[in-house]
């Protein structure tokens, strides 16, 4: 196999680094990350400014960009072939529920989507045991021979921070939901100007059976579905009444 690996914790995360050295066993790896962290970066692109690339090792490039930038980079530059799988991660904390609409991670492995190659966002729910999440996708690659991905869909996997040997039975979940974020943290710099930092995330609001909360909290690996299309499919036939009523007033 040919395995595409970014991330948004930047190429020297260890997350990353546990991931590629795992998937070597299962064919050619390319890293091609951010050159420093780039968490929350969602989907974002850099557009008014040049890629500017390293390469602090063979096969490893590091981008100065999002994590968007770097598979996007990979696929229609730096690759003269056509990878079989873009793989994210291994993220350092959570992707669950609404993160992974700020989620760097979640986004590279979109952004492969988008580009026509079957993709998996990994995060490893804590910072110990990264070895336990890069056994988990080279498991869900190994089924992939066997049983192909959907090309119409991304999968979010989350692992809780245990062996591998203490995992629960893996489940297909949902996204849960959070509260809304705490409020943001006004402090003072140095110079006497004020500083404002985001609040923590808010706490679980969705999290029973089913969610990739709940999944996680068990001790369970979380496999969830993502698509793309954002469209409001049931609403699309009141819209179209109320566009009528609209028209008639």
């Amino acid at each position: 196999m040919r395995i595409l690996i970014s991330n948004d914790d930047g190429i020297f995360a260890e997350g990353i680094n546990t991931l590629a050295h795992a998937l070597a066993d299962l064919g050619e790896v390319v890293v091609v990350a951010p050159d420093r962290n780039r968490s929350g970066a969602s989907n974002s692109l850099t557009l008014e400014t040049p890629l500017r690339i390293r390469q602090p090792q063979p096969n490893h490039v590091s981008v100065e960009g999002t994590p968007s930038d770097c598979v996007h980079f990979a696929l229609n530059e730096w690759l003269d072939y056509r990878p079989d799988l873009v793989v994210a991660g291994i993220n350092h904390g959570a992707n669950l529920g609404d993160d992974v609409l700020y989620s760097g991670t979640v986004a590279a492995a979109t952004e492969g989507h988008f580009l026509g190659v079957p993709a998996i966002a990994v995060s490893l729910v804590g910072d110990q045991h990264f070895a336990t999440a890069a056994q988990v996708v080279k498991d869900v690659i190994k089924q992939s021979k066997t049983h192909p991905l959907p090309t119409n869909k991304i999968l979010n996997i989350n692992v809780p921070d245990v062996p591998y040997a203490a995992l629960k039975p893996w489940q297909i979940t949902r996204l849960g939901a959070r509260h809304r974020a705490e409020n943001m943290i006004k402090e003072t710099d140095p110079r006497g100007k004020t500083i404002y930092w985001l609040g923590p995330p808010g706490a679980c609001q969705d999290a029973g059976p089913g969610t990739d909360f709940y999944a996680v909290e068990q001790g369970a690996v979380s496999i969830t579905p993502l698509q793309v299309d954002l469209t409001a499919h049931d609403a699309i036939a009141g819209m179209q009444q109320w566009l009528q009523d609209v028209e008639k007033d």
